[in-house]
């Protein structure tokens, strides 16, 4: 008999209460059909292993590059070019295809860009660029008088000096960039998701709850869970606490019609031991943290499951949409 109990369950059903509830959206710069529910929640205890979904094997390095893209403040693709992680070329390439139908910039096909980007470090600073993304706005976010706010060094320091701080949070969501409350040469291109965390220290355990707005459930979340899982264990040290919970706070979370049959392949595995995470004992401070950092010990998951992921979100110009599907 399956073990019910185990944490991972909870990601598995509410991937069925998708599939038997969810309500039909059509995404307005695609036009791709989504099944949402709103408002759900995960728990995921980090003293019984590492949430590291063990149903589908997931990319564990692109999440180790990431999390340090973020946690350094970076918002270049470069960095995570150059360590062979390639999560995030859609969006750099479409915003440098406008460029090009613009005819401000040579005709390169996406793979072509990408080489660029890795071999010409005055292109990659030119067109690599994803301003007012999450590395940005949690390291530098932008004030009024022209300074930057370290919004993840400020909470690391309020922890340290009040174990009962209640306004430990980090926000990647900032109106004056995003969408139409943004000057058109303003805006944000990138869709900000996962947009606010909170940290917690209660009886010498560090927690750490994400607000996601907006969650593909299928590919994007069992990343997220892990990335910032992860973040909770490297906060916690660095603060001096005990692992506590990392809490998956969900708005609208869904699934993409081409992922149904992925979906149900998973639906009929078997979640097996979470992993755990051996943190270099060296990280002491934010910028200590490197992908070398994290051991990943005894992970044995299900095969990866493949699935298309469809660039949504943002403001979608006409080529935006017209790119989908081609390279």
């Amino acid at each position: 008999m399956p073990n019910q109990n185990h944490p991972e369950y909870q990601y598995l059903n509410l991937l069925k209460d998708l599939l038997d509830q969810g309500v039909e959206q059509t995404d307005a710069g695609l036009g791709v059909k989504t099944y949402s529910l709103f408002g759900r929640q995960l728990r995921f205890d980090l003293s019984q292993g590492f949430p590291l979904l063990t149903t589908k094997k997931v990319y564990w390095r692109g999440v180790l590059y990431e999390l340090c893209w973020f946690m350094s403040g970076q918002s270049n693709i470069k960095y995570l070019v150059d360590n062979k992680v390639h999560i995030w070329d859609d969006y750099p390439y479409r915003i440098y295809h406008e460029k090009v139908k613009a005819g401000l910039a040579p005709d390169l096909a996406q793979e072509e860009f990408i080489t660029k980007i890795e071999q010409d470090s005055d292109f990659a600073q030119k067109y690599g660029n994803l301003p007012k993304v999450y590395g940005e706005m949690w390291r530098r976010w932008p004030a009024k008088s022209g300074r930057t706010v370290d919004q993840l060094q400020w909470i690391v320091d309020t922890l340290r000096r009040d174990k009962s701080a209640h306004n430990a949070i980090v926000n990647s969501w900032n109106p004056e960039y995003l969408y139409e409350m943004a000057l058109k040469e303003e805006a944000c291109r990138f869709p900000i998701c996962h947009n606010m965390f909170q940290i917690n220290t209660n009886g010498g355990k560090l927690s750490l709850q994400l607000y996601q707005r907006s969650a593909d459930i299928f590919l994007g979340v069992p990343f997220n869970i892990a990335s910032y899982a992860l973040l909770t264990l490297i906060l916690a040290q660095i603060t001096g606490n005990q692992p506590g919970e990392f809490i998956h706070t969900f708005g609208d979370v869904h699934f993409y019609e081409n992922h149904v049959e992925a979906i149900k392949e998973q639906l009929e595995r078997e979640p097996k031991t979470f992993p755990s995470i051996k943190l270099d004992p060296a990280v002491k401070e934010i910028n200590d943290f490197k992908p070398k950092s994290a051991e990943l010990i005894n992970y044995d998951p299900h095969p990866a499951i493949k699935a298309e992921l469809s660039p949504v979100g943002g403001i979608v110009t006409k080529d935006w949409k017209n790119l989908r599907g081609k390279n």
